[in-house]
């Protein structure tokens, strides 16, 4: 899932987060989950449990499925684990630079709950609340 995230470098200046991750603790943690298509690897998210909220650490679609709903496909799936673990809310951070990225986030219901500078990085959190 590296190139997921070479427009985002090349955007920001610097590699994102994610690209540092530990994807095997990930894995055997319980937290990513990866989407198949055509027998491929397509899209992958990375979730948190936190007592009053599902966390999206991390979304990712391989760019060239990039504009079929993969995207949608994964958020929808996080909603479904925040009903099915009973969490009450959705939440996640982007980067102040990824218009795009909020764009999405927003249509899909997240509102902008802060933006704080962390790590160099100018971020931007979100939060969707789940409703019954």
């Amino acid at each position: 899932m590296v190139r997921a995230y070479a427009p985002w470098k090349a955007l920001t200046g610097a590699p994102p987060l994610p690209m540092q991750d530990d994807y095997a603790a990930r894995c055997a943690a319980g937290q990513a989950f990866v989407l198949i298509a055509d027998r491929a690897l397509a899209g992958l998210i990375v979730l948190e449990d936190f007592p009053d909220h599902l966390w999206i650490d991390n979304v990712a679609v391989d760019p060239a499925r990039a504009g079929k709903g993969l995207g949608r496909t994964l958020m929808g799936f996080a909603e479904a684990e925040a009903r099915r673990r009973f969490l009450p809310e959705l939440r996640l951070l982007t980067n102040a630079l990824m218009a795009r990225n909020i764009a999405l986030y927003a249509r899909l219901g997240f509102t902008e709950t802060a933006r704080r500078v962390e790590k160099g990085r100018a971020r931007v959190y979100m939060a969707r609340a789940l409703s019954g």
